[in-house]
């Protein structure tokens, strides 16, 4: 055969007919999901959705609405965090543009584009994507809805601390700290001056006083690992059966958790009414559903304890360590404080608390850090919320494909291929090694056997001529 040589150029052809384009046989992960969302009729009902934010027979066409869902989709399934970088990824990649329903000589949308799609559609649009996609999960028997747990996290916003200046004057953060050093008697004061005054003062980043020109709704919070960033506040309510995330709130980062429980709960509430009134076990759901709470000691309060109490809920909430508690006008939250304490000494309660840890700490590993969606790269607590749904929604699809094809993204499927023909290999060649050493003992059997013995007669001969 003889050898090709890559040109010093490369000149394209004029015309290329569609039979000489590049085809894929496609990615079996993204094959088996968009036969599920086929089959759910999922671009129709983002299409209906979507229709009273476009003029009618006026302008070009649209890009489709299903196509911008899809690849926010593909925004979890491939970890990839900013908008530019997933437009990126499925103009590259020709079995995600199999996915998105696009063609080799179609160009696939822009970052831009869907900047533009997201800003024209509103919450509402994609908090419908969200229960669309927990209608699935219903139909894959995932949803359970009877134990709840809530937890929250931040999310890092795309502003930077440098940024923020006074709510009062608009002063920046150095010039108020060099008006403050001239007022204390240094009329040059040098970077030195300035650190050293500044970490003298106490309060200096209230969020009462400082704020983002940038992104006002980010808040001057510590993050997880000890650092002070501008954030915002993520909070999931989880199916602790199923490991679901039937509602996502994005909230002010400087709320406490018992003020954010209320408005998660209430989503949930609303979420699993609209699941349950679509499915034919409605009546099963509705009555099953919502009568159990888990959460950690953070969302332990008096409020909480009277709000359970009067709902008539099943609370199974950490209790923190406190000391001697008055309850003078507190009736209603002594008898849920108590009713809850015994409840966390159950074998259930103690059962629930294992479970809360790993099933509420799992959905934000996925979505934050295996998702790459820790840090937004947008601004505006709206935008974010619009994207949180979406990249939320593809992990509940996750445990529909992990259902199907026991791999929740297409490096799960991967690994599980790679897995599995690592151990057919070590068993094949476990099995020639065996086979290799049986082989090898039969044949030293048969040399054992067959090896070349003198006659009888010849030994009998050989003995009486030598006397012996």
């Amino acid at each position: 055969m003889a050898m090709r040589r890559k040109p010093a150029t490369n000149q394209p052809d004029l015309w290329i007919p569609t039979s000489d384009l590049a085809k894929t046989p496609g990615h079996p992960f993204y094959d088996r999901l968009n036969s599920v969302l086929s089959a759910a009729k999922f671009d129709r009902f983002v299409e209906e959705r979507c229709e009273k934010y476009y003029a009618h027979g006026q302008g070009r066409p649209s890009i489709p609405p299903g196509v911008y869902m899809r690849m926010l989709l593909v925004g979890f399934f491939e970890g990839i965090d900013s908008e530019r970088g997933i437009a990126w990824r499925c103009a590259d990649s020709l079995s995600l543009r199999t996915f998105l329903g696009y063609a080799m000589n179609e160009a696939t949308p822009d970052h831009s584009s869907l900047c533009r799609i997201r800003r024209r559609l509103d919450v509402e649009v994609h908090e419908e994507v969200f229960t669309f996609v927990l209608k699935v999960l219903a139909e894959q028997g995932l949803l359970r809805g009877r134990t709840i747990g809530v937890d929250a996290t931040t999310l890092e916003a795309n502003a930077a601390l440098r940024s923020i200046v006074r709510r009062d004057d608009g002063t920046k953060y150095n010039e108020y700290l060099k008006g403050l050093a001239e007022a204390s008697g240094i009329e040059t004061p040098t970077r030195a001056d300035l650190a050293r005054l500044d970490k003298k003062r106490e309060k200096k980043g209230s969020n009462d006083d400082w704020t983002n020109p940038n992104d006002p709704d980010a808040k001057i919070v510590k993050m997880k690992d000890g650092r002070t960033h501008l954030a915002h506040k993520a909070e999931h309510a989880v199916d602790m059966d199923s490991g679901a995330v039937l509602a996502v709130t994005v909230q002010d980062a400087t709320l406490g958790d018992p003020t954010t429980m209320k408005q998660t709960i209430a989503s949930t509430v609303e979420n699993v009414r609209v699941v349950a009134r679509k499915q034919a076990c409605a009546d099963e759901l509705s009555e099953r559903a919502l009568t159990e709470w888990v959460a950690d000691k953070g969302y332990h309060s008096n409020a909480t304890m009277e709000m359970v109490d009067a709902v008539g809920l099943r609370s199974y909430i950490s209790e923190p360590q406190r000391g001697t508690r008055r309850w003078r006008d507190r009736e209603s939250a002594r008898d849920g404080t108590y009713s809850n304490r015994r409840r966390i000494k159950t074998k259930r309660g103690r059962a629930l608390m294992r479970r809360r840890g790993e099933l509420l700490e799992r959905t934000f590993a996925h979505c934050l850090e295996t998702g790459a969606m820790r840090r937004v790269y947008l601004r505006g607590r709206k935008n974010i919320l619009k994207r949180y749904l979406v990249h939320v929604a593809a992990f509940n699809l996750s445990l529909v494909m992990r259902k199907l094809l026991g791999a929740g993204t297409p490096r799960g499927l991967a690994a599980r291929f790679a897995a599995c023909f690592e151990a057919c290999s070590a068993l094949f060649a476990s099995v020639f090694v065996r086979i290799a050493i049986a082989a090898r003992w039969i044949a030293n059997v048969a040399v054992d056997q067959f090896r070349f013995r003198p006659r009888r007669s010849e030994c009998v001969a050989v003995t009486s001529s030598t006397g012996c």
